[in-house]
């Protein structure tokens, strides 16, 4: 497939007194031709979970059931993310994409039909493996693409932030549509809306082969380009530091839902969760708006830690005013951390393994969102209202000890060869 991928120049370096913006960043040649498809394609990530959770739930009656179901997609697709990643840079984005959004489409309908005819759990969970598994990795393919444009740009960095603030606008807008259609129109509105827009957006994504990063080994590095990302000690610090930030949002979602419902006012779910997923977008904007002099490591532990103290307070909100401005806060801190997990890949991993390393990355997330959402319907059900909010404050404080003890780990090695830079942030999930 290596002779059937078109390639484009990367975007030259401009002048040292211009400054790298989004301006800069958007006016890069084709950049839209993906970013639009893109930005549709990983929508429906930010609706999957909640979508849901609010189906199950209004079916069994159980946050437990809802989360457990949930849960069950999100380790899918931890598990699967990393092997259709490997699968992209080996054999193309497009052969890998094209097959994955149409068993996502029908696996997501088989689990909506039968929630709908109340089957037993089992069967719900039969239909959400297949469901998470084929969720679309179109984020790290994104940057993998900003990757083939900016080599050796500084607009990396922008690029990076810009993918924070891209995946965040879709946590924004996703469980507020995928609320307001289960709430409003039909509990099964959220699924099916998900799986026509995962069609449709992953579909003319995938159209686009002209910017996606050429096959794996199509320039004779074979050898280092087929090397797992995972292999990378760097990597597995970042992927603890993001299964705790995984347990943010899936302890949010089940929280929140709990919350909002309690007080008999089930629509603010998603307005709440917005409040949250706005914070994330408005500090990814200003992250990518500074130049950074302090080193991506501990820029990553700083982060981290106001990440750990706002997490830990979210569960002593007992009013809708009070936990919007904690989730504002949380949101927040979430992106730094993020968009500095995303920049110390470029750093850390050979270009030939980058979409994987994303990928892992976009996997932890969805792993660690997977056991929040478990175990924040386990204690929803069986403790007081908000208990789940207790899982954010447990999932980053152990990913936070983690991080300080395996620091040095985030330390990029020398090489004798420049390798080609590509560009990191997600969705999201997607998680959604």
């Amino acid at each position: 497939m290596g002779s059937t991928v078109t390639t484009t120049e990367p975007e030259k370096t401009p002048p040292a007194s211009s400054r790298p913006g989004y301006g800069r960043l958007l006016r890069t040649r084709g950049a839209w031709t993906f970013l639009l498809p893109g930005f549709a394609a990983r929508q429906p990530f930010a609706m999957l979970t909640i979508s849901i959770v609010l189906l199950v739930q209004h079916t069994t009656g159980s946050y437990g059931a809802a989360g457990a179901v949930a849960a069950a997609t999100g380790v899918s697709m931890a598990l699967f993310a990393p092997y259709s990643g490997r699968l992209a840079d080996r054999y193309g984005q497009r052969a890998v994409l094209v097959p994955g959004v149409l068993v996502h489409t029908v696996s997501g309908l088989s689990l909506t039909a039968l929630a709908l005819a109340h089957a037993p759990l089992w069967a719900l969970f039969l239909a959400a493996v297949p469901t998470g598994a084929s969720v679309p990795q179109v984020g790290p393919m994104v940057r993998a693409r900003w990757g083939v444009r900016l080599q050796g740009s500084p607009l990396m960095s922008t690029a990076a932030a810009f993918e924070s603030v891209t995946d965040e606008l879709t946590f924004v807008f996703g469980p507020l549509l995928a609320t307001a259609l289960c709430t409003a129109v039909t509990p099964a509105a959220g699924l099916i809306t998900e799986g026509a827009l995962t069609l449709v957006g992953g579909l003319l994504f995938a159209a686009r082969k002209s910017t996606q990063p050429p096959v794996a080994g199509a320039d004779g590095h074979a050898r280092v380009r087929h090397a797992s990302a995972l292999r990378v000690p760097g990597v597995r610090v970042l992927i603890v530091t993001f299964l705790g930030i995984g347990s943010v949002f899936g302890g949010m979602q089940v929280s929140l839902a709990a919350f909002t419902e309690s007080i008999g006012e089930p629509g603010l779910n998603g307005v709440l969760y917005g409040v949250f997923a706005a914070g994330n977008m408005l500090s990814g904007i200003v992250c990518g708006a500074i130049a950074w002099k302090a080193a991506p490591r501990k820029r990553m532990v700083v982060g981290y830690t106001a990440l750990a103290l706002a997490a830990s307070a979210l569960w002593t909100a007992h009013s809708v005013p009070l936990l919007a401005a904690l989730g504002l806060l949380v949101g927040m801190c979430i992106a730094p951390s993020l968009i500095t997990g995303y920049t110390l890949v470029e750093a850390l991993v050979p270009a030939g393994a980058r979409t994987e390393a994303f990928t892992w990355l976009t996997g932890a997330v969805a792993l660690g969102q997977a056991a929040a959402v478990t175990v924040s319907g386990q204690l929803e059900d069986r403790l007081w209202d908000g208990a789940g909010f207790l899982v954010p404050m447990a999932g980053t404080v152990l990913a936070l000890v983690t991080l300080v003890a395996l620091a040095s780990r985030l330390v990029p090695p020398h090489r004798n060869h420049p390798v080609a830079r590509g560009v990191g942030h997600r969705v999201p999930v997607t998680v959604d």
